[in-house]
């Protein structure tokens, strides 16, 4: 075990992990931080996804150990209130159905945007082919993602 200090949505978090613990169990189980989700452990499907200094990374494969210094943001930290462009855009086109993958699309679409505020549906296909919706809102969710770009 390990101790580590996080920066997690802008607050500074003292933990007690073993170094090759994922990043989303930390998250979870040990700040219990519930909005990051668990989907396939093999970071194939983007539910876990969060930022590290900005970038969408997934976070059931990134140890802890591989954190270091980096500013994490979860789905917690993207807005206080959940009015951030894409949350707003999010009901506007009602995009859940179940809801389970949401988390990880807007933090994959959060980082598009903070890249590229102006993607074309070619730039967002590409940027969110790696976020999987077992529902099939991919056309909703490019249709927020437009939204939010125009906001």
């Amino acid at each position: 075990m390990e101790n580590y200090t996080l920066s997690i949505n802008g607050k500074s978090q003292d933990v007690t992990a073993p170094e090759d613990m994922p990043l989303l169990w930390v998250i979870r189980d040990l700040l219990d931080m519930k909005g990051t989700k668990f989907g396939c452990g093999q970071a194939l499907c983007g539910a876990c996804t969060v930022h590290l200094d900005g970038e969408a990374v997934r976070s059931c494969s990134l140890p802890i150990s591989q954190v270091g210094s980096g500013k994490i943001t979860t789905i917690e930290g993207l807005s206080a209130d959940g009015d951030h462009p894409l949350q707003k855009a999010w009901v506007q086109h009602v995009v859940p159905q179940c809801g389970y993958c949401q988390s990880g699309q807007i933090m994959n679409a959060a980082a598009l945007l903070a890249k590229n505020p102006s993607p074309s549906e070619s730039d967002i296909e590409t940027a969110m082919e790696g976020n999987l919706c077992r529902c099939g809102t991919y056309n909703r969710i490019k249709d927020a993602i437009l939204t939010a770009s125009k906001s």
